[in-house]
């Protein structure tokens, strides 16, 4: 998904929707609408909407979707957490589980004996994920450092 997708996305998806988020943004509704379109020419996202959208619907898409198009995966680097097993155990399952996600994209684009360009995306993703999702687990391992 691209950068301007995942902000089209985050817009309509916010509590309450575009409306309330214009609101809480201080811009009027259409504004926002013209920024979060991927197909207007006229108003443009600024660094700081992004920001704004960001922290104000604790979504993060359009984040992940700029790194992931620039090559890169970003993870979230949680606070002092302290230690704890069952907050290690859910990044370590989400990390399972995307990794079964990638192996079941590899599964699927092999199924038919070839290989399409549209599988080769979808197990860029899966894989995209899989990293992430593996970052998170040794951040929070990092976390839990004792200083």
């Amino acid at each position: 998904m691209s950068p301007h997708d995942a902000f089209h996305q985050t817009v309509h998806a916010a509590p309450g929707g575009l409306e309330a988020l214009a609101i809480r943004l201080g811009m009027s509704a259409q504004i926002l609408r013209n920024k979060a379109n991927p197909n207007n020419t006229s108003n443009h996202v600024s660094l700081r909407d992004l920001e704004n959208v960001m922290e104000l619907t604790d979504d993060y898409r359009t984040l992940h979707a700029l790194a992931k198009s620039c090559g890169f995966v970003c993870i979230k680097v949680e606070g002092d957490t302290g230690p704890s097993d069952l907050a290690l155990l859910e990044v370590v399952t989400s990390a399972m589980s995307a990794n079964g996600g990638f192996g079941a994209a590899i599964n699927k684009a092999l199924d038919d004996g070839r290989i399409q360009q549209h599988e080769v995306e979808m197990v860029k993703d899966a894989a995209f994920e899989a990293t992430r999702t593996l970052h998170a687990v040794v951040a929070r391992l990092q976390g839990l450092v004792r200083k």
